[in-house]
Parts: C-alpha cells; structure tokens; sequence
C-alpha cells in the first residue's frame, strides 16, 4: 500500500479583473477497489459557491459560481489516497475476446455507445491501415494484439511534454512522430477503436518516485492513458501507451477524469518530493479561461 497525498494548484492571471462564469471542475479522484479516497478538499480564490454533481462517466464534477470580479483565480485541490493496487496484475479476460476478432454481446454493444465509435477523420485511410498492420492473423490472441498496438506507438512515437492547448489528430501523431501522452493515449484509442474495440481515455496523475517511467521527469505528473472496455469478465482494462504495455498499474494514481476525447485542461509544471505534489499552472489571459486538470 502506498499513501499518496496530491496537491494539484491552477492559477489564472488575467490582464484586467474579469467577470468569471461558472466553471467546470473534475479533481476528485475516483475511488475503485484499487485505489481508496482518504480524504479531498477544494479551495477557491475569489470565493465562489461549489456543487457537486456526476456525470454521465461517472465523474465527480464540481462546478464553481463566482460572485465578484477578479484578476487571479486560483483552484487548489488537495486528495490523500491509498494505493493498493498490485504493481503487475494478472490480467484475466473474458473468454469470448480470447481471441480476435470477437463480438460484444447486444447488451455491451448498447452499453459501450460511442466509446466504439472514431472520433476523427481517416480520409485516406492510413490510421485504418496501421492498425490493420498490427493484426497477425485472422485468428490472433486478443491480449498479445494490444501489446503489440501499445508497444507500436511507444516505439514509433517519441515522447514530448508540451503546454500547448488541445490534441494532435492520430494522423497528425502518425505524420510528426511525436507527441505527450495525451496525444499516445488518442492515438492508441483511435487505433483500436479501428479494430472493433470499445475505448476510453483516462485523466489522471502518474505516480513515479524512481523516476524511471516515461511520462515524467519527476517523481509525478499529470498523466493521460486509456481503458480498453469490457475484455475482463469484470470490466475493462489500464493501457498505458506511453510505456511498452500498461506499466506498473500501481503507478497509475488517481484519474479524476475519464472520457471519449481528453479535456481541454490546464497543465501541470512543479513537483514536489516525500509524495507530496504540487502542480501548478500560470498563464496571463486577457479572457476568460475554464479550468480542470490534466494537461501533459
């Protein structure tokens, strides 16, 4: 077990005091058998009036109403969690995706919705093709074609941690050859999502106190990864593309976040050591900004 406290601070600096609209913020992590809440705590200057709500994945989303003007908004969000997680997990499947191709039932099918559907233009097909590349056979173990996919983009794809807002397209990642782990995690959604799979992208933070995973230069950072949906009799399953497979899953900490696409979110730069952490992003802005975690 590991006790991890997180501090994640977003700062807005604006050129003039503003009106702010209500914002929209999804910090809380979210609790799972492998993973227990201790404790979290929001604090918001200037003061606004906070509701909780959750959303259609799950998500705690809170959403901030400002009653005074202001130059700074800052948001700090503090959690303690648990990490109970085994570092290697067997990982069990289902024994109808043993092999793929395989069929969701009607019933996942309804349920997964657009989680199966692509997100972004192929027009000329080359995101389908790299995928097909990865299909040995018309009969291939379902578990070795996912290592294969995520062992193809952390391989193909080099890491770069970037501040600017937004995604690249799987096109775009394909054609740079580089990316931060929202773009890997888009890319390796994207993918399998062309082979039939459900996929969902996960917003979280990556525990790394050996400094030895890619996807921080620090002992932690935001991170971003994705769940392939429903292989496990109870569930769906980690993948980090960043790393060759899903990493150690312990060292995927809390994901207060989880979607189709990642969020438009502001970025992370400071961390601190004993498992405490702090992240922290600045940016001076002559409009109105929204704010939730996750940039890496």
């Amino acid at each position: 077990m590991s006790k991890i406290r997180i501090h994640h601070r977003t700062i807005y600096h604006y050129r003039y005091a503003v009106n702010l609209r209500p914002h929209r913020l999804m910090l809380r992590p979210r609790e799972s058998p492998d993973l227990q809440l201790l404790s979290h705590e929001v604090s918001i200057t200037p003061q606004a009036q906070v509701s909780w709500a959750i959303d259609v994945f799950g998500n705690a989303v809170a959403t901030a109403v400002f009653g005074e003007m202001t130059d700074v908004l800052s948001v700090d969000s503090v959690a303690l969690v648990d990490l109970i997680a085994a570092a290697w997990p067997v990982f069990a499947i289902a024994g109808s995706a043993l092999t793929f191709p395989f069929r969701y039932s009607a019933e996942e099918w309804t349920d997964l919705g657009a989680l199966t559907a692509r997100q972004y233009a192929d027009p000329s097909q080359q995101l389908q093709r790299w995928a097909q590349g990865f299909v040995a056979s018309n009969s291939t173990d379902t578990l070795s074609l996912l290592k294969d996919i995520s062992a193809g983009v952390s391989s193909s794809i080099s890491y770069q941690s970037r501040e600017a807002e937004g995604t690249q397209t799987p096109t775009q990642t394909l054609d740079r050859r580089w990316g931060s782990c929202r773009d890997f995690a888009i890319l390796f959604a994207e993918t399998v999502r062309c082979l039939g799979f459900g996929a969902r992208i996960v917003s979280g933070y990556l525990f790394n106190p050996d400094q030895i995973l890619l996807g921080s230069q620090n002992q932690g950072a935001t991170h971003a990864w994705v769940e392939v949906s429903f292989l496990a009799p109870d569930g769906s399953r980690s993948i980090r593309p960043t790393a060759a497979w899903a990493g150690p899953i312990s060292s995927l900490s809390p994901s207060p976040a989880i979607s189709r696409n990642p969020f438009p979110s502001p970025a992370a730069s400071s961390v601190r050591p004993m498992h405490s952490y702090r992240w922290t992003w600045r940016s001076r802005c002559p409009h109105e900004l929204r704010s939730s975690p996750m940039r890496i």
